[in-house]
């Protein structure tokens, strides 16, 4: 991820996203994959770099704002090292998701769609993994724990906080 890194080696990764979207424009499907490529190399889509992709592919940056904001995939803000989201689809929120967010959020001490200050984790919902038959879902950076009780959501949180919040951010985080 590229949220805290000085400003040569932020002006390097914006170059080589420009080079990037060079190849990709005039492409089907152009702006969707310059929004991948950009959530890949910096973890999120950052404003500025909102602008070169509407600049880029010569699309209008409230059509880059709404895609972004509309698919679940991109986030404006940058991601902690440790991504833990609750899926809120039907079967998820029957089998009891939304008890498991509210311990997420109580012991992260962040809300959904937060981030905590110290960069460790970022808390999220989605609407459906595909994963309906293991309800309810928590995923840690897109691996998937199904069946999940209060308890085991506890466990869960001990063991990342223990994991995440004591571990510095490394060079591949960034």
């Amino acid at each position: 991820m590229v949220s805290q890194v000085n400003p040569e080696e932020r002006q390097r990764e914006i170059a080589a996203f420009e080079r990037d979207l060079e190849r990709i424009k005039g492409g089907r499907g152009m702006l969707m994959h310059a929004l991948h490529l950009a959530q890949n190399r910096f973890g999120y889509v950052p404003s500025d770099v909102q602008q070169i992709i509407a600049d880029t592919l010569k699309v209008p940056l409230s059509t880059v704002y709404g895609v972004i904001t509309f698919y679940s995939r991109f986030t404006l803000v940058p991601k902690g090292r440790c991504d833990l989201s609750i899926c809120m689809g039907t079967a998820c929120y029957i089998q009891g998701a939304e008890s498991l967010l509210k311990e997420a959020e109580e012991t992260l001490g962040i809300k959904s769609g937060e981030t905590s200050p110290d960069g460790s984790f970022s808390l999220s919902t989605t609407r459906c993994v595909g994963a309906c038959s293991l309800a309810p879902v928590v995923t840690v950076n897109g691996e998937v724990h199904g069946r999940m009780t209060v308890q085991e959501m506890k466990k869960l949180l001990d063991d990342l906080k223990k994991q995440y919040a004591s571990q510095p951010e490394s060079d591949e985080d960034k």
